[in-house]
């Protein structure tokens, strides 16, 4: 008896050693149910990549404004060697992609390790962008982790209240395709990730602008607990849209297409009847091609009120939006430029021709109306970004907050006249992450040794996060994480900077906040009264920022 429990014992070890032996296989030819996905073995980069896999059926015909539904197994081989397709959307007045778009991005380093898993959502205001928005090769290598990307879909087309297209299952209805996109990629990568050496239970999602305001949002999702471990938020923050209000923007905005269709004479019946034309509403919607759907509300910028996204419907985003008691509390990191408005302030007709064509510091007087905007401009979003978040979330959050702002940029003895204009602008993080991404732009500043050994610290503290919860490292600052005792000692936020030679890093606070802001703008008299109200009213207003800005100075704003 005692021989053959002993046998037994033996044989279980040998079963779970042959087993394990061969789940520890890791190579570019990886066999899920979907398939054979067949990716790429990069020598140059020491670094296995699958691209373009599809998570999600392609939602056309029917399946537009649907939620997304799990791919099919199949015995096929996948090439993943190319780039999958980009959701629709408009660049530089050119309409791109197309609606079979659901696919994400693997990248990892070329050996047998099992390792943390990082999901990125791409920026973009959710109306634009793509999976590969950096090449994230040898951040793959020196984070020692997977990387996923993610393509969504976008615009009207990933985010659509209209009440006749709502069906009685309440997810659909909630109109939040897009979000609901990206929560579909995280069930694909927890069910597949081990295939590719990721492991499930170490996922890390993360996003960017629009890609961060998506992962605040997975916070405070239903849907979303228990989907990811960490989170990361770049350039993100609290921002979600009534839905009644939503709907008559949307109404507003298809309208001019019904009436070119002569499907109605004017933009009032048109309304009418996309609010109450029940089937034959939904066929028309249906049959509009994406490219004229991709086209509406593209110049919403950073403004809630022409592009409402991320409805609070009850379900997947509860009705009290970020004023709620119930978070997917997880480790989380928070972080802003110093700047973050700069591109936006020059992207504004205020300012974009002056900009474009090398003019703008050749005037005087348009440059100190620039720097109103770039300095006030960039204190509004940085706050909103991070601490406004954190001080709302803390009294319900249950993980650790960590904070970090970039400062780098301003002073051209480091970074050069050049980016001086811009600081430490939306996106900053990018080139950190990947040094050659803004090469064309910003020519040899993110080569600069100070620069590089800035990057370095900063993919330190990423590495460490993605590996265990907290970013700290040793022979780095110590990262202290947000808390109110921590805000008063002014050891809140991690300050990252650099001068010529290395990085600069050390535990600060935000010294201001919104009614401090609002008081020193209408004490602020280097500009004509005149112009300063023209700059808050035209440039400044209806930010996600400018909430309480745009009330104290009586701005147009406004929020759905």
């Amino acid at each position: 008896m005692q021989r053959s429990a002993l046998l037994l014992s033996l044989s279980w070890l040998f079963l779970m050693f042959t087993v394990g032996s061969h789940a520890a296989v890791i190579s570019p030819r990886v066999q899920l149910a979907q398939g054979e996905m067949i990716g790429i073995d990069d020598p140059n980069s020491q670094t296995w990549v699958w691209l373009g896999i599809p998570y999600a059926k392609a939602p056309i015909g029917a399946w537009r404004w649907q939620k997304p539904v799990p791919v099919a197994a199949s015995s096929q081989s996948f090439q993943a060697t190319h780039a999958g397709p980009i959701c629709p959307q408009y660049k530089n007045d050119r309409y791109l992609g197309q609606e079979d778009c659901l696919n994400l991005s693997i990248y990892r380093p070329a050996t047998q390790q099992s390792l943390p898993v990082l999901v990125y959502i791409h920026g973009g205001n959710n109306q634009s962008g793509k999976a590969e928005e950096f090449n994230p090769r040898a951040l793959a290598k020196a984070l020692n982790s997977v990387i996923v990307m993610v393509n969504y879909r976008l615009g009207a087309l990933g985010f659509n209240p209209l009440a006749v297209l709502k069906s009685q299952d309440p997810i659909q209805a909630s109109g939040n395709f897009g979000l609901l996109d990206q929560g579909a990629a995280l069930d694909w990568v927890k069910a597949n990730i081990q295939a590719f050496g990721g492991q499930p239970d170490r996922i890390t999602v993360s996003g960017f602008s629009a890609g961060g305001r998506d992962v605040m949002a997975m916070l405070i999702s239903p849907l979303f607990k228990g989907k990811f471990q960490q989170a990361i938020v770049f350039s993100g923050g609290m921002t979600t849209a009534a839905v009644q209000p939503s709907q008559r923007v949307f109404l507003a905005a298809f309208a001019p297409l019904v009436v070119a269709d002569g499907r109605k004479p004017d933009l009032q019946s048109a309304m009418d009847w996309l609010q109450h034309g029940g089937p034959k509403v939904v066929d028309y919607l249906r049959r509009l091609t994406a490219d004229r759907i991709a086209a509406l509300m593209r110049n919403a910028g950073i403004r809630m009120s022409v592009f409402p996204h991320l409805y609070r419907d009850g379900v997947v985003l509860p009705e009290s939006g970020f004023n709620t008691d119930h978070y997917n509390a997880v480790p989380v990191i928070m972080l802003s430029g110093e700047n973050e408005f700069s591109f936006f302030a020059l992207s504004d007709p205020q300012f974009a021709d002056a900009y474009h064509h090398g003019l703008l510091l050749s005037n005087s007087m348009l440059l100190n109306e620039y720097q109103f905007v770039f300095h006030y401009g960039g204190k509004l979003y940085s706050l909103f970004n991070v601490q406004r978040s954190a001080q709302r979330m803390y009294p319900h959050y249950s993980a650790p907050i960590y904070a970090t702002q970039i400062r780098l940029g301003t002073d051209p003895d480091v970074t050069g006249p050049k980016m001086a204009l811009l600081g430490s602008f939306h996106g900053i993080f990018l080139p950190l992450l990947d040094r050659a991404l803004l090469e064309p732009m910003l020519p040899g500043v993110f080569q600069k040794p100070g620069v590089v050994d800035m990057s370095n610290h900063f993919q330190r503290y990423l590495a460490a996060f993605l590996h265990s919860g907290d970013p700290n490292v040793s022979g780095q600052t110590r990262w202290l994480s947000w808390t109110p005792e921590h805000q008063a000692q002014g050891a809140s936020i991690l300050i990252l900077d650099a001068n010529q030679r290395q990085a600069i890093s050390y535990m600060s606070m935000k010294n201001y906040d919104m009614a401090m802001l609002i008081e020193q703008i209408k004490n602020d008299h280097r500009l004509p009264e005149e112009t300063k109200m023209q700059l808050l009213h035209q440039v400044l207003n209806g930010r996600w920022f400018s909430d309480e800005l745009d009330q104290a100075f009586q701005s147009p704003s406004l929020w759905p």
